[in-house]
């Protein structure tokens, strides 16, 4: 994972739950990509195409909530999205997205300010996200979490540590 994530901005709301990322009657599927061509497609004809513009979703309270299904956080990547800032998250699909390598940042202060479309800088080593010349701190993540990130993953990370390296 690169110290600094840049990108182009789509904005959520409140209460972006699984079902909404990725519907139900996809999680036969694992793949990346396959799973991205479903993504969020309850939102209308085009929408996973249209996704594929923006590298940074910005969300209000309690994205990914309801089931908690890995394939979620899963889809958002295949459809190229670098993060995830968010007022909130729901607690498991926090832990799923860092499991699958997908960085999440917790920022309530950033919503009110940014607009989709709006370009975002996160430096992950300031614990700062970037718009325009306002900075906006998240809370520090964890080394087990920079390295499980760093590493794309829990899978990943397990076999390093079972290397021993």
């Amino acid at each position: 994972m690169e110290s600094t994530i840049q990108g182009r901005v789509y904005k959520f709301g409140d209460n972006v739950n699984s079902d909404i990322i990725i519907p139900g009657r996809y999680l036969i599927y694992i793949d990346r990509e396959r799973l991205a061509q479903h993504a969020f497609e309850v939102l209308g004809e085009g929408f996973p195409a249209r996704l594929r513009e923006f590298q940074i979703l910005v969300a209000g309270r309690n994205f990914g909530c309801g089931s908690a299904r890995e394939q979620a956080a899963t889809a958002i990547q295949g459809l190229g999205i670098q993060a995830v800032v968010a007022c909130s998250f729901a607690r498991t699909f926090y832990r799923n997205a860092i499991n699958d390598g997908l960085p999440i940042f917790e920022c309530p202060e950033l919503y009110p300010d940014v607009q989709e479309g709006d370009s975002l800088r996160i430096d992950l080593a300031a614990s700062k996200i970037h718009l325009g010349d306002r900075a906006y701190a998240f809370p520090q993540l964890p080394d087990s979490v920079k390295k499980i990130l760093e590493l794309g993953g829990l899978a990943n990370y397990l076999k390093a540590q079972l290397a021993g390296t």
